[in-house]
């Protein structure tokens, strides 16, 4: 896959990949603010299946915030989430706080180029496609790169945290 370079500086998530020379594609498409589900918007208006388009959640834990990624058509397992980072319990973050401590709004909160890097978990079913998609930092903005690139800018690992609706 060709790395798309951009004239201007772009959003955090892409400055950090060009950075990394990390290979990414950029994929934009028309955001409707009324649209009830961010993630299952951008699959549809890409044209992807929602089991490769990744959404970027933000859990909090007696050792912090953490980053669970899933699919769009999926749950994050709370209870796994935290075993995944070695915690006993983990919440949904409150959405203020997954803004100031990303720097990305939410709805378009990138794992790539956050503020501040925090412990980072990827559905295992991301390891079945060689390309998914995760938000590039603003609502209408999605980023293709492997699965394992998306490991390594994170410094992130896998685990079974999805559980189907």
């Amino acid at each position: 896959m060709a790395k798309k370079k951009r004239s201007s500086g772009g959003t955090p998530a892409t400055v950090t990949l060009d950075r990394a020379g990390v290979p990414y594609e950029v994929r934009a498409y028309d955001h409707d603010p009324a649209a009830p589900s961010y993630g299952l918007e951008a699959a549809e208006a890409l044209g992807v299946e929602p089991a490769r388009v990744f959404k970027t959640l933000l859990v909090d834990t007696d050792r912090g915030l953490g980053v669970g990624i899933v699919p769009v058509d999926a749950l994050l397992d709370l209870k796994a989430m935290a075993a995944a980072l070695g915690t006993k319990k983990a919440t949904m973050a409150d959405p203020a706080a997954a803004e100031r401590t990303t720097g990305y709004v939410v709805g378009g909160i990138s794992p790539v180029g956050q503020k501040k890097a925090l412990p980072t978990v990827l559905d295992v079913s991301a390891e079945q496609f060689p390309t998914i998609l995760v938000s590039g930092g603003k609502r209408g903005l999605d980023l293709e790169l492997s699965p394992a690139d998306l490991l390594t800018v994170t410094r992130g690992r896998t685990a079974a945290i999805a559980r189907r609706q």
